[in-house]
C-alpha cells in the first residue's frame, strides 16, 4: 500500500521535485497562469492577512513579465510583496529567513536555456515547500479568483539592499581570519542572477577577481558559460594563471570548479574536499549524502575516511530529506548542487565554494592536491528516448538484461536505469574500474531498454 506521501506526490499536476518549470509561452508558463498562482499562493501562506512575501528572479527575459504578473496575483490575495530583483536562488532563501517572510519566490529555470523559465518557492524558514503545501496551492488554483477588499490589498516595495545582505551573509561562512589576498580567482557568473554579487564577495574577501558571464542581457544566460559549458572558464584560469576558477549556474544554487591545472572538478569531488575537511576538524555530523547518480569514486573515498555514506534519489529536494533523516549536514549532486546545512538552508553556490577555499587556505594546499584523495569511476551514462514513462522494474525482460551487465561487471561496479523526471527518456548509467567494458555494457544494456520500450 502507498504512503500519504507517495499518494500526494502523484497528485500534484503541476509542483515537479523543484517547483515549476517548462517553456515560456507554453502552458502553465504564462503570464495568466502565474497571476492565478500568484494569488493561490497569496491564499495558502498569507492568509490574506497582509503578510509580506519576497520575489526574485534570475536575469531571463521573461522574468519581468513573471514578476508583474505574480506580483498582482499576490496583492489580490491582501499579500504585500517585496521585490528583490535579479538575486540567487539561495540569496531568496536567505532573506526570506531574515526578512521574516512568509514565503520566498523565485522565477527561473535555473541550469536551462534563456527561453524556459519556472517558480520555486521557500518556506519562511527558507527550506523548499512540504508536499502537503504544493498540493494546497494547487487546489486554490481550481477555484476561481476573489479579489481582496481594496483596502487590504496588498502593496509592492523594492528592497534596496537585497544583494549587500547576501553578499555579507556569504562572507560570513568561512572563519574571519582567512583571507584571499594573494589569489587570484576566475568567476563566472553563466550570466545570471550572480552575476553582481559573486564577484564582489571573493573581491572584499581580498582575491584578484577575473570575471566571465557578468554581462546579461535576458537571452544569454547559460549560453556558451556557467557550470554548464565551463571550457572558458579553464582556458581563463589557464590564460591568468588563477589558483582556481570558480563556474555557477543561472540561478546560483550550483557550483563547478577549476583547479590550477585547468582540470575540472564536479560536484562528487567538491562535496569530498568538503566533507574531508568538516571531518578533519571534527564538524562532519551524520553521513554525507549523495544521490544514485554519485560517482563511486565518491563512496569508496569516504569510506577510506571512515565518513558514512548514504544515496537519495535524483534532486536536491530528496537529499535535503534524506539528510534530515539521517542528521547528516553535507550533501549534493554530481551537477555541483551541494547543501551545505551547517551554513545555510539550501543549496548554494557561492557558499560551496567558499567551503572549498576553506581547506586551501587552512592547509596551504592547491585544489589538484586536495582532490588528489578521490579518484573517480570511469561512468558513462546513455539518454534512452522512449515512447512512454514506464518503470524499469515491470519489464522482466530489462530486468534480466541488468542483471546481465552486473555480472559482466563482477561486483566491480554498479548500474542504474532511471526515468527522467523531465524528458522523456530513461537514462541508463552504468560505473566500474575498467572504462572500456563500462561503455560495452552500458551500450548493451541501452540497446536492450530501446528494444523493449521504442521498438523500431
Amino acid at each position: 500500500m502507498a504512503s500519504d506521501r507517495e499518494v500526494s506526490v502523484v497528485m500534484k499536476q503541476y509542483f515537479g521535485t523543484d517547483g515549476i518549470r517548462g517553456r515560456v509561452g507554453e502552458y502553465p508558463i504564462t503570464a495568466e497562469f502565474m497571476l492565478k498562482l500568484g494569488w493561490a499562493v497569496g491564499r495558502v501562506l498569507g492568509n490574506g492577512d497582509g503578510q509580506r512575501v519576497l520575489i526574485g528572479k534570475d536575469t531571463r527575459i521573461s522574468g519581468y513579465m513573471f514578476e508583474s504578473a505574480l506580483e498582482a496575483g499576490l496583492s489580490a490575495a491582501g499579500v504585500d510583496i517585496r521585490l528583490l530583483g535579479p538575486m540567487p536562488t539561495p540569496a531568496i532563501a536567505y532573506l526570506t529567513r531574515t526578512l521574516h517572510a512568509c514565503a520566498g519566490i523565485v522565477i527561473s529555470a535555473s541550469h536551462n536555456p534563456f527561453a524556459d523559465n519556472g517558480i520555486k518557492f521557500f518556506s519562511a524558514t527558507g527550506t523548499k515547500l512540504p508536499d502537503e503545501v504544493e498540493i494546497a496551492i494547487e487546489a486554490e488554483l481550481e477555484k476561481p479568483i476573489q479579489t481582496v477588499d481594496s483596502s487590504v490589498l496588498g502593496k509592492a516595495e523594492r528592497v534596496d539592499d537585497a544583494s549587500g545582505r547576501y553578499i555579507e551573509f556569504c562572507k560570513s561562512t568561512i572563519p574571519q581570519v582567512l583571507s584571499l589576498r594573494g589569489m587570484k580567482v576566475v568567476v563566472d557568473c553563466a550570466n545570471g542572477a550572480t552575476y553582481h554579487v559573486a564577484p564582489s564577495v571573493f573581491d572584499e574577501l581580498g582575491a584578484d577577481v577575473v570575471t566571465i558571464g557578468t554581462d546579461p542581457d535576458g537571452l544569454n544566460i547559460n549560453r556558451n558559460c556557467g557550470s554548464t559549458e565551463p571550457s572558458r572558464l579553464q582556458e581563463a584560469v589557464l590564460r591568468e594563471n588563477a589558483q582556481i576558477g570558480v563556474a555557477l549556474d543561472g540561478d546560483g544554487d550550483r557550483v563547478i570548479m577549476v583547479d590550477e591545472k585547468g582540470e575540472l572538478l564536479d560536484g562528487d569531488e567538491l562535496l569530498f574536499i568538503i566533507a574531508r575537511s568538516r571531518k578533519k576538524t571534527n564538524h562532519l555530523k551524520g553521513s554525507v549524502v549523495g544521490t544514485l547518480m554519485s560517482n563511486l569514486g565518491l563512496e569508496l573515498a569516504l569510506k577510506g575516511l571512515d565518513i558514512p555514506f548514504v544515496r537519495a534519489k535524483v534532486g536536491d529536494r530528496y537529499v535535503m530529506e534524506t539528510l534530515a533523516q539521517t542528521g547528516g549536514v553535507l550533501g549534493g549532486e554530481s551537477s555541483g548542487h551541494i547543501i551545505c546545512l551547517d551554513r545555510t538552508t539550501t543549496g548554494d553556490g557561492i557558499i560551496s565554494a567558499l567551503q572549498v577555499l576553506a581547506p586551501m587556505l587552512q592547509e596551504d594546499k592547491g585544489l589538484n592536491a586536495l582532490k588528489a584523495g578521490m579518484s573517480k569511476c570511469p561512468q558513462h551514462m546513455i539518454n534512452v528516448p522512449v515512447s512512454r514513462r514506464f518503470d524499469p522494474d515491470s519489464s522482466p525482460e530489462v530486468q534480466d538484461a541488468k542483471r546481465d551487465a552486473e555480472s559482466r561487471l563482477a561486483g566491480k561496479g554498479r548500474v542504474l536505469l532511471r526515468p527522467s523526471g523531465t524528458e522523456p527518456v530513461v537514462r541508463v548509467m552504468v560505473e566500474g574500474e575498467d572504462e572500456e567494458l563500462v561503455r560495452e555494457v552500458a551500450k548493451d544494456l541501452a540497446d536492450a531498454v530501446a528494444e523493449v520500450f521504442c521498438p523500431a
